[in-house]
């Protein structure tokens, strides 16, 4: 799928970007380093653009790349366990063409749904500063405002979550972000329009130890497909989701 044109300039200059020194010298040393399953891999080593379909009603917003995932492949949530246990799901609820995600020229396509994330390179344990959170903000908020079909945002993991209240906020279109909690499930009327669905992150962490499992999960991408309409679907929650309206505070 061509992308559109402010699509494609705004990839280019976050492939250009090198605003935050720690997240450089860790992406490239990763990909020079590299790990021992993956020594015959050409790493990416670049901030992770965006993937899916441009028109699409619902994004994901999620944390950022993996060292020896997206770090290593180049396209969000490839090739690590967190893609493994995503893109299943998606696959599952009509998301996606295929529930594998090995590299980026697997075949993989995404329909009415596109994936981005709070910050583009990998972080060191997975845990971004507070200033390469804002200087990756800048991204997200081009995106967010360019995919102008989108209806519901699912955010994985309170980071994810945080980004887009902090976009909105700077916008000045949220006054406090106080009255919405990150819970799993949790679901928020915002005054962009937009809807927003919490969802812990598929991380190892949350998965091995059962905090988040497939059918946690599916309820999420099952309840973010009757929001945004999808299939003639009914706009209500899912069994066992929070709904929680907060319009214009």
């Amino acid at each position: 799928m061509s992308l559109p044109l402010w699509l494609e300039e705004l990839n280019c200059e976050l492939l250009a970007c090198v605003r935050c020194t720690r997240l450089v010298a860790y992406r490239e040393r990763i990909a020079r380093e590299k790990r021992r399953a993956y020594r015959e891999w050409n790493y990416w080593g670049k901030p992770v653009p965006g993937f899916g379909d441009p028109m699409a009603r619902v994004i994901i917003v999620g944390l950022a790349p993996g060292a020896h995932g997206s770090n290593r492949t180049g396209r969000p949530f490839t090739g690590d366990a967190s893609g493994n246990f995503l893109y299943p799901v998606l696959y599952e609820t009509g998301f996606a063409s295929q529930p594998f995600a090995t590299d980026a020229n697997d075949g993989l396509q995404l329909k009415d749904l596109y994936i981005t994330a709070a910050v583009r390179c990998a972080p060191p344990d997975n845990k971004p500063l507070p200033e390469e959170l804002a200087n990756c903000a800048r991204y997200l908020e081009r995106e967010l405002q360019g995919l102008a079909r989108s209806e519901v945002i699912v955010a994985l993991g309170k980071i994810g979550f945080d980004a887009y209240l902090n976009g909105l906020r700077r916008q000045g279109q949220l006054v406090r972000k106080k009255p919405y909690c990150f819970e799993h499930g949790a679901t928020y009327e915002m005054p962009d329009g937009r809807i927003l669905l919490a969802s812990y992150h598929p991380s190892n962490q949350n998965t091995q130890t059962g905090k988040l499992t497939k059918e946690m999960f599916l309820k999420i991408f099952q309840q973010a497909a009757r929001l945004a309409g999808r299939s003639g679907a009914s706009r209500r929650p899912a069994d066992g989701l929070a709904v929680v309206a907060r319009t214009g505070l």
